[in-house]
């Protein structure tokens, strides 16, 4: 699972009846963690790839860890809007990868 989908949406099943103010700070600060590894990766990354391609990979590894999230974590039910949103992402993707 990712560390924020984790700080995003966890805190509605773990923390849903803490304050606010308590979701807020222990969201925040699992995301850090996760800015803390990002900030070196996308300096890494665009030593090879654009920021457009930064951005669309982004995205795509953000779907592909939340639909497992929101499925097995949140008890989301599967829907066929995942796939539709799977397949723009893999379109954006291709387009921005091809040239």
């Amino acid at each position: 699972m990712s560390r924020t989908d984790n700080a995003w949406y966890g805190h509605l099943k773990n923390l849903a009846t803490s304050p606010w103010y308590i979701a807020a700070l222990v969201s925040w600060g699992i995301a850090l963690f996760e800015y803390l590894l990002q900030v070196p990766a996308n300096r890494i990354g665009a030593q090879e790839l654009n920021l457009a391609q930064l951005k669309i990979m982004q995205e795509a590894i953000t779907l592909a860890v939340f639909v497992p999230f929101a499925i097995f974590y949140m008890q989301q039910p599967l829907k066929l809007d995942y796939l539709w949103a799977a397949l723009c992402i893999l379109g954006a993707v291709y387009f921005i990868f091809r040239a």
